[in-house]
């Protein structure tokens, strides 16, 4: 990459290395010479710069003592940058193949990057192809990417002889920027603060996606845009190992099992909102019954509030102010206006308010499952993961500052158990902090984080730190959790509160008789059950958990001479508390089996005239697994041992060790 500024101090720059090392190198010098200073293999490799902790493009002279790293594709600003530059690439080949398409804006995402077109007709999968073919025949031609910093009149007068509007409307939202990065990739260019591959020798491992829609500045109100999406990758080992990714994560997809396993469905009359089929709702209900356990053994009570409260209460907790444009409102005849709740904690601190609370009775844990809406864009929503109508397992902690620590202890330990028991141990959190529009002093914003740092560090957990992302009301906590093919979820929260509860002026009375305010904790774990219930389905690829699963056991007849007895033993398997179905269909058993597994069912009995005339089954799992023949009553135990939630063990052991507590009786 090449920069046409030339104005450098005269004296020699100070150079520190990671290592600690110190280089003096002359005024002017870039971060590509300091590579080349150091090998030329560095030197082929240099992507960009990080100097006294910013990045920079390898063309930018240095024009103080500083320390430097070079930044390559091995790191992960590095990848950033490739998939950046990609973006601009994309315009480059679109420009070409289409030359009266206005190009807007072209960021990095999540393991990739897409750039947003305005054109006259909608892209197709064959544009998309000739698209991608045009960035390939680019790249080989192993051009360098050329940065200019130009004043401010130069880059309206360059984008308004190319008629692109919208880099025109970008130019007018920075009015105190005097001069511009520009990046020429030959014939086009590109405005960006950078920085962006030296050459497009660095891209060649990338690949575009999908086409979707998008509006301008994101609002539905503005005119309608295209959006390419495209991944990249500094190899061709990282970029077949995320396809590979993606086509697993295509046969796993929630939508596609839903359908498949009879679970849900969605239409087009209630727009965001699930149907559950029986066998969804079994699901569901399943993790409804074991949250509701493990809630009601950590000391929660459990409690319910209205779906719709009046606005006042919305104006009161803030929601109204920052939250107004994602909830569903309406007013009465008589003028009043009414919102369905986006979430439950108003109508807790209702619950709480409703009798006066001494420091005995604190901490009170308020655990409620509550239906909450939110407004979702028609083109977010996305199956289970993204609705506008969905249940939280939300809980709302109201303690003294002196109980905060503990109770976000016990928090951050329930929340990893339980995912541990869904078979998720690799779990990330992340520390949300204040943001710029937020309740509350500075000093109250304190206390709060550090109630959450030192639970952390009491646990001695590590964390992300998300500086400003935190709630306008208090920090959080956030739990993303890994699947098994290495995606990334977040779902429970925790956040530390005590905003809301003075705006809503709620007390305890202390042990001097005094009234003071309590903290209030709110958190989810699932978060989201409908969220929770798609990553599960996808986590397990459909194959739940046999305790989980809708139908834990089929009983499939050889004949239909056998059917009689199918039913007799799936009449037993459900009166021991089994969800046990017959298959007495005139088909071949091979079929059955075959069917039964391609519905995910954990357990398959298989019933002929041996097996009834010896009252057994012949018993396999779906993955094929023979387990031969057993008695039915020794099958029943095993199917029950199988069948038990995984918190029934420790929550038996709890309830022996407290029986012998009591009668001294170890029975």
């Amino acid at each position: 990459m090449m920069n046409s500024s030339t104005d450098h101090k005269h004296a020699p720059v100070t150079v520190t290395l990671p290592d600690g090392a110190q280089h003096e190198f002359p005024p002017g010098t870039s971060v590509m010479d300091i590579a080349t200073s150091i090998g030329p293999g560095l030197a082929k490799n240099t992507l960009a710069g990080k100097v006294n902790g910013k990045l920079m493009d390898a063309c930018d002279p240095l024009v103080d003592d500083a320390a430097v790293q070079i930044i390559t594709p091995k790191d992960d600003e590095g990848l950033d940058i490739i998939r950046h530059s990609c973006a601009h690439l994309i315009g480059h080949a679109v420009k070409q193949l289409y030359p009266e398409a206005k190009m807007v804006i072209g960021p990095v995402i999540d393991n990739g990057f897409y750039y947003d077109i305005a054109y006259h007709r909608p892209f197709t999968p064959d544009d998309l192809a000739a698209i991608e073919g045009r960035m390939y025949e680019l790249i080989s031609s192993d051009y360098d990417v050329i940065k200019r910093v130009l004043p401010r009149d130069e880059v309206i007068a360059i984008f308004g002889e190319r008629s692109e509007d919208y880099k025109l409307r970008l130019v007018d939202d920075m009015p105190n920027e005097t001069h511009m990065g520009m990046y020429f990739h030959q014939e086009y260019v590109d405005m960006c603060r950078g920085p962006h591959v030296p050459n497009t020798r660095f891209l060649k491992h990338f690949k575009l996606t999908k086409i979707s829609g998008a509006y301008w500045r994101g609002d539905a109100n503005n005119e309608q845009l295209q959006r390419i999406y495209g991944t990249a990758w500094a190899d061709k080992k990282a970029l077949k190992a995320y396809s590979q990714r993606i086509e697993e994560a295509e046969k796993r997809d929630h939508r596609k099992l839903g359908r498949e396993l009879d679970l849900f469905h969605f239409h087009d009359d209630a727009p965001g909102a699930v149907f559950w089929q029986a066998k969804g709702w079994t699901l569901f209900q399943e993790l409804f019954a074991y949250m509701r356990r493990r809630q009601q053994d950590a000391g929660y009570i459990e409690v319910n509030s209205p779906d719709v409260m009046d606005r006042s209460l919305w104006e009161i907790s803030g929601h109204w102010q920052n939250y107004r444009d994602n909830m569903f409102t309406t007013e009465t005849e008589d003028g009043r206006a009414l919102a369905l709740k986006p979430m439950s904690c108003p109508g807790s601190v209702l619950l709480y308010r409703h009798g006066l609370k001494s420091y005995r009775d604190l901490p009170i844990r308020m655990a409620e499952f509550g239906k909450v809406h939110r407004y979702e864009p028609s083109g977010a929503l996305h199956g289970l993961l993204r609705v506008r109508h969905f249940t939280q397992d939300d809980a709302h902690i109201y303690c003294t500052p002196q109980q905060m620590n503990e109770e976000c202890r016990d928090i951050i330990t329930l929340v990893l158990d339980i995912y541990k028991q869904f078979g998720f141990d690799d779990i990330h959190i992340k520390l949300s902090t204040r943001p710029e529009n937020r309740m509350g002093d500075d000093a109250t914003w304190d206390v709060l984080e550090g109630a959450l740092v030192r639970s952390l560090g009491d646990l001695d957990l590590s964390y992300q730190l998300n500086p400003g992302e935190g709630a306008f009301y208090g920090p959080k906590l956030e739990f993303v959790l890994r699947d098994a093919i290495g995606r990334d979820w977040q779902c429970g929260t925790l956040q530390v509160d005590m905003n809301l509860p003075e705006r809503f002026g709620i007390e305890y009375v202390d042990e001097a008789g005094q009234r003071k305010r309590p903290v209030m904790l709110h958190r989810a774990l699932f978060g989201s059950l409908e969220r929770f219930t798609g990553i599960l389905i996808e986590h397990f690829a459909g194959k739940l958990p046999a305790w989980l699963a809708p139908v834990q056991v089929a009983v499939l007849s050889i004949t239909d001479d056998h059917a009689d007895y199918v039913n007799d033993v799936v009449q037993l398997l459900r009166a021991e508390g089994l969800r046990a179905e017959a298959d007495t269909r005139k088909e071949k058993i091979g079929y059955k089996i075959r069917e039964q597994t391609m519905a995910r069912v954990p357990y398959l009995l298989v019933a002929g005239a041996r097996e009834r005339d010896n009252r057994t089954v012949a018993l396999r799992t779906r993955d094929g697994q023979d387990l031969g023949v057993l008695p039915i009553e020794q099958a029943l135990v095993k199917l029950q041992q199988e069948a038990q939630a995984p918190d029934f063990t420790a929550r038996a052991a709890g309830l022996q060790s407290l029986r012998e507590r009591l009668t001294g009786d170890p029975q």
